[in-house]
């Protein structure tokens, strides 16, 4: 006796949970601008690489006889698939269905995902679009509710997965609630500029709640997360988005029991480049571009910056030096000289985290002019969130390269410091307690305040001192591992990448203080 029946009803069901929410449904969706999660996946993923997992998961109805009068689709998709030839997990909502609120069988699979993820090792890619849970059916009384008092709480493997595999979501829709909690929990997170919006609740609750009446885009759109740190990077469009989620995995291993993967090189180590020794202007104030320089000496074309436009004084980049993944910090002048502000501290702190979280070396390019100052600053908090930076570099376990670029003032200074850390410096470089300018303004006042031209006499005495800082003393003293040509710095950093990689052979497995949201 054969189950041909039975194999038959298994293909019409799992014809059935591809159909999503009707052609209606997905017509729907592609009007608003937006792809289905299929297409999705599909366009993020390696070419017919998808397995999905759950192919026939439903909510389904069935007559007195216990024949299929209804099925409604699992409205999340989640499976194995492969970006560069690599094996990952990828799930996402179906707005299609119920607007991507989940249904019961939507919601295990969605809670499943980081369950697959870390118990192959493998990276997760969220491609979020809905709401979380709904009050409809809550009214009902009798039978079992809840979740029974000895289950795992749902988050714990949500917060697991961080300290174990790479995450990366992308907010493609409306992402409120359950999602909107999963989004940030990414090493990597991205919005679509035109058709995402991130909330923690959506306009009707917000004026219910509060009688402010404001619109998605209003609560939560691209301009208030480009600056608020919810998400990392801002997307043009849904290929942008997965285009960039593609680029950010390719810096890091698959599972902290891997390493980086280093990859052939044809950037010669040994390339100096001449712009290097005017880059740094001779006036003490006047602003530089620092990305020019990074990009003049990693790995041509591999810089992939990480919010831009959160903390803007704090450049945070993953990039390649002869092949090898390294996390780059640097200081924008151009943003409050380069200040660390609570909001650039906040953006180093989980930077630095996440490349420890997965063993990838740093390379930090200082430029530190201390902690900004000011009311604001005082408000913000900004000592706190400072200090917990210096926390994350004083505790990591990478090896760590600096390069003393221009100034190095202050307790922020110690952010750029790990143990164990490769320390070169440029001639450019001015390093002390204080910037030179207030310092003396502060030591000085009495003799400036009688001096008969108090202009005068400051500039003297801040040019007598900016002399006895000169980092040639510092090079002679033993207090840097080498002074350098500018032109030098891709051949030397190149050089301790060779150095470092029997231990970056042996540095594998959890950390002791993961990246955290």
């Amino acid at each position: 006796m054969s189950w041909e029946s039975e194999v038959k009803e298994l293909a019409q069901r799992r014809h059935l949970a591809r159909q999503q929410g009707d052609k209606e449904g997905i017509a729907r969706q592609h009007a608003k601008g937006r792809l289905t999660v299929r297409e999705r996946i599909d366009e993020l993923l390696d070419r017919g690489t998808f397995q999905e997992h759950g192919q026939a998961t439903a909510l389904p109805d069935y007559d007195d006889k216990d024949r299929l009068t209804g099925y409604v689709p699992a409205n999340y998709v989640v499976g194995f698939g492969k970006i560069d030839d690599r094996r990952v997990v990828v799930g996402g909502e179906d707005f299609t269905l119920k607007g991507g609120s989940p249904n019961a069988a939507g919601l295990r699979k969605s809670i499943y995902a980081e369950h697959l993820a870390c118990q192959y090792r493998v990276p997760l890619v969220r491609l979020l679009e809905g709401g979380g849970g709904s009050v409809k059916g809550s009214g009902r009384k009798g039978g079992t509710t809840g979740e029974p008092v000895f289950s795992e709480p749902r988050f714990r493997i949500i917060a697991d997965a961080m300290g174990q595999v790479p995450i990366a979501s992308a907010a493609l829709g409306p992402v409120a609630g359950f999602p909107a909690g999963r989004l940030v929990a990414s090493h990597f997170a991205v919005m679509t500029r035109r058709t995402a919006q991130v909330l923690i609740g959506g306009p009707a609750l917000v004026r219910r709640a509060l009688g402010v009446n404001l619109t998605k885009e209003q609560l939560g759109g691209a301009e208030v997360h480009a600056t608020s740190g919810v998400v990392d990077n801002i997307a043009a469009d849904e290929r942008d988005a997965f285009r960039q989620i593609r680029q950010y995995l390719s810096y890091l291993p698959a599972s902290v029991w891997e390493r980086a993967p280093r990859v052939a090189c044809d950037d010669d180590p040994e390339r100096m480049a001449p712009e290097l020794l005017e880059a740094v202007p001779r006036e003490a104030n006047a602003p530089f571009d620092m990305r020019a320089i990074l990009k003049l000496i990693v790995d041509r074309d591999s810089l992939f910056e990480v919010g831009a436009t959160y903390g803007p004084s704090q450049i945070c980049a993953f990039a390649r030096l002869a092949g090898q993944p390294v996390g780059v910090l640097a200081n924008d002048n151009r943003h409050y000289a380069g200040a660390m502000t609570a909001e650039a501290a906040q953006k180093y702190r989980r930077f630095v985290e996440t490349c420890d979280t997965f063993h990838v070396p740093v390379v930090n390019f200082v430029d530190q002019p201390g902690f900004m100052i000011g009311p604001e600053a005082e408000a913000a908090g900004t000592i706190r969130y400072g200090m917990a930076a210096v926390a994350a570099a004083s505790q990591a376990s990478i090896p760590w390269a600096v390069v003393q670029v221009h100034k190095g003032f202050g307790v922020a200074t110690a952010a750029h410091y790990a143990p164990g850390a490769y320390v070169l410096a440029w001639p450019s470089v001015e390093s002390g307690a204080l910037p030179l300018e207030g310092g003396v303004a502060v030591a000085f006042h009495r003799e400036i305040a009688a001096a008969q031209d108090p202009d005068a006499k400051r500039h003297e005495l801040e040019e007598r001192l900016r002399d006895a800082r000169s980092p040639f003393p510092r090079a002679e003293s033993f207090a840097v591992h080498e002074l350098i040509d500018p032109r030098e710095t891709r051949p030397f950093l190149c050089r301790w990448i060779d150095w470092i990689q029997p231990q970056l052979d042996r540095l594998t497995g959890p950390v002791s203080f993961p990246m955290r949201p």
